[in-house]
C-alpha cells in the first residue's frame, strides 16, 4: 500500500480539485478501503457550492464524498464482521478518494454479480428506501406511492418496493416524458404531476381508498396532495425535498384518516442507528440485488480527472439515474 492517495477536495472554487494526501488508517472500528469506483448525490453539489468562496461561499475546504465500493484493505481493532480482501459496498464522508476510511457497520458485502460501477451506486438508496418502508410499518401485499419516483433514489424505492413483494407500487414523476421509465422500472400506475392531479389519480388507481404508505422525495405541495391520497391509518414518510421544505396541509385529511406521519434522514450524528439501518436492508435486499431485482440506473461514468463534467452533469438536473466516478 502506498502511503499517499489521490482525493478530491471541495472548498477552493466551483469544483473541486485532485490533490494528493496521506493514506489514513482505521482506528478502532473502522476499515479501510481500497475504493475502486464512487458515487455522487445531490448532497455533493449543495456541498461545493456552500463553500465556494468565489460565490460567497465559506471557503472551508473538506475532501468530497459519501459512497463508495472497492475491497477492504485494513481493519482496526475490535473488528471482526469484515476481513481484508473483501469486496464491500457503503457510505462514509471523504469517500472520493483511492483509500476511504468507514465505521465497520457502514458497509456491507458486495454480491459477486455486481460490479463496482453499480455497487458504489447502491449503499443510499438501499438504506434510505428500505429504511423509510420500515418507518412507514410497510408489510407485503400493501400499496406503496413514491414520490418523485423518477429521481435515483425513487428508482432504487420502486425495485426495494416490487422485491418486498409490494401489492401495488404508483410512483410520481412531473410529466409523462418518463413514464415508460418508470413502469420498466416496476412501477404499476405512473402519475404526472404536471399533468394531473395527484390526490385524484391516486384515489382512483386504489379504488377510492389510497395507497397504504407514501415515500415522499419531493415536499411541497405534492407531500400535502400526499396526505388526502393515503390509506386511512396510513403512513407518510418524507425523505428529500426536491421540490421545496415548505408546505401547507389540510390537519382534517391528517386527522380524519388517522395518519401516521415521519421524516427521516439516516445521517452520519447518529452512527449506531445508521449501522442497524444498513444491517437491516442488507439483510433483506442482497438477494434481491444479487439477483437483479434491485440495481442503480446508471446515467454515465467518469473518472477523477472529469469530475466536474459529472458535477455540472449533476447540477443540471437532466441525469437519468446514478453518476459515477471510476476511482484511479
Amino acid at each position: 500500500m502506498t502511503s499517499t492517495m489521490t482525493a478530491l477536495f471541495g472548498g477552493a472554487g466551483p469544483a473541486w480539485e485532485l490533490r494528493q494526501v496521506p493514506v489514513p488508517r482505521p482506528g478502532p472500528g473502522q476499515v479501510l478501503v481500497r475504493a475502486r469506483a464512487v458515487a455522487l448525490n445531490n448532497a455533493d453539489a449543495a456541498m461545493v457550492a456552500d463553500a465556494d468562496p468565489t460565490n460567497g461561499g465559506t471557503g472551508k475546504e473538506y475532501q468530497a464524498g459519501y459512497e463508495f465500493a472497492g475491497e477492504i484493505a485494513a481493519v482496526g481493532s475490535g473488528v471482526d464482521t469484515v476481513t481484508v480482501g473483501e469486496r464491500v459496498m457503503g457510505t462514509s464522508p471523504a469517500s472520493f478518494a483511492q483509500y476511504v476510511i468507514a465505521d465497520h457497520r457502514h458497509v456491507v458485502t458486495v454480491p459477486d454479480e455486481l460490479p463496482y460501477e453499480e455497487a458504489c451506486a447502491l449503499p443510499t438508496g438501499l438504506l434510505t428506501e428500505h429504511g423509510a418502508l420500515t418507518a412507514g410499518g410497510f408489510r407485503p401485499g400493501q400499496s406503496v406511492l413514491i414520490t418523485g419516483a423518477s429521481s435515483s433514489i425513487g428508482l432504487i424505492g420502486i425495485q426495494i418496493a416490487k422485491a418486498l413483494d409490494a401489492g401495488q407500487v404508483i410512483a410520481t414523476t412531473r410529466t409523462a416524458a418518463k413514464a415508460d421509465l418508470l413502469v420498466r422500472t416496476g412501477a404499476d400506475t405512473v402519475v404526472a404531476t404536471g399533468e394531473e392531479d395527484l390526490t385524484s389519480a391516486v384515489l382512483h388507481a386504489t379504488g377510492g381508498e389510497g395507497a397504504d404508505v407514501v415515500l415522499d422525495h419531493v415536499g411541497g405541495a405534492v407531500f400535502a396532495a400526499a396526505l388526502p391520497a393515503t390509506r386511512v391509518d396510513g403512513s407518510v414518510v418524507n425523505i428529500g425535498r426536491l421540490d421545496t421544505a415548505a408546505t401547507t396541509i389540510d390537519l382534517d385529511a391528517l386527522s380524519y384518516r388517522h395518519l401516521r406521519l415521519r421524516g427521516v434522514s439516516f445521517g452520519f450524528t447518529r452512527a449506531a442507528e445508521l449501522g442497524e439501518v444498513i444491517a437491516a436492508a442488507g439483510r433483506q435486499l442482497l438477494p434481491a440485488v444479487a439477483d437483479g431485482r434491485v440495481r442503480p440506473l446508471i446515467d454515465s461514468s467518469h473518472t477523477f480527472a472529469t469530475a466536474t463534467e459529472a458535477l455540472d452533469r449533476l447540477r443540471s438536473h437532466q441525469a437519468h439515474g446514478k453518476l459515477v466516478l471510476v476511482v484511479p
